[in-house]
């Protein structure tokens, strides 16, 4: 587990049509964890800046980063770039610690089970660990 932060990031998975977003604040407080549409974005991470102080933005260098950057730079935040590669395997292995399979689900092996919905989120989290170890 990566320990609290001292500065608060701003995780983004960016995608072609919805963009995961997770916000680590200092204090070993839980993280914000949210999907959004990519039409949306903008507006979802003005009301974000604007509810809480963000440090940086650590952006997954993947599908659609460089627009996502673009949106993000227009909010004045500092931008990183972080490799996403496995954080969709590593995300799903990180839902399903947190939300445990029940009943007949708990016999089939987590490998190959799927989640009940998106999980880009959790990707966003993992993007924004990634930046905090890398530092």
């Amino acid at each position: 587990m990566i320990p609290a932060p001292a500065v608060t990031v701003l995780g983004l998975d960016p995608g072609t049509r919805k963009c995961g977003i997770a916000v680590l604040r200092a204090a070993g407080s839980q993280p914000t964890l949210e999907i959004v549409p990519i039409d949306e974005l903008a507006g979802r991470l003005r009301a974000i800046v604007a509810e809480t102080h963000v440090d940086v933005a650590a952006v997954g260098r993947g599908t659609n980063a460089a627009a996502i950057c673009a949106t993000v730079r227009a909010l004045g935040l500092n931008v990183e770039l972080v490799d996403e590669r496995e954080t969709t395997l590593l995300a799903r292995a990180r839902y399903f610690a947190d939300h445990p399979p029940r009943g007949w689900r708990r016999l089939i092996p987590r490998g190959m089970l799927l989640p009940p919905r998106p999980i880009d989120d959790y990707a966003a989290l993992l993007i924004a660990e990634r930046y905090l170890k890398g530092r």
